[in-house]
């Protein structure tokens, strides 16, 4: 089971100062297209790349859908498994023009 947070919750922790960090995990050119001000690390580099992570905070990962972030956290869970790991549920290609 994956733990999901919406975007408006997103919005809510950005607001109350909560600490986390936010991970792209789409790629390059899609993160320079648009995207939120995540730290980009795509799915095919999450773990080689896992030192990237500030484990000692939540971390929501996102994609546009939500899929390709699911799939990181899942990978993930292997290496910690009492990781704080949100995925970001739908991602954020609702609000982008295709």
């Amino acid at each position: 089971m994956v733990n999901e947070l919406t975007f408006e919750d997103l919005l809510k922790w950005k607001k109350q100062g909560v600490n986390f960090q936010l991970i792209d995990v789409r790629e390059e050119e899609e993160h320079e297209a648009f995207n939120i001000g995540g730290v980009l690390i795509p799915l095919a580099d999450i773990i080689n790349k896992r030192n990237q992570l500030k484990i000692e905070l939540p971390i929501i990962f996102y994609c546009k859908r939500g899929i390709r972030s699911q799939i990181a956290i899942q990978k993930l869970h292997r290496f910690y498994p009492k990781g704080n790991f949100y995925n970001l549920k739908s991602g954020i290609g609702i609000g982008k023009k295709e």
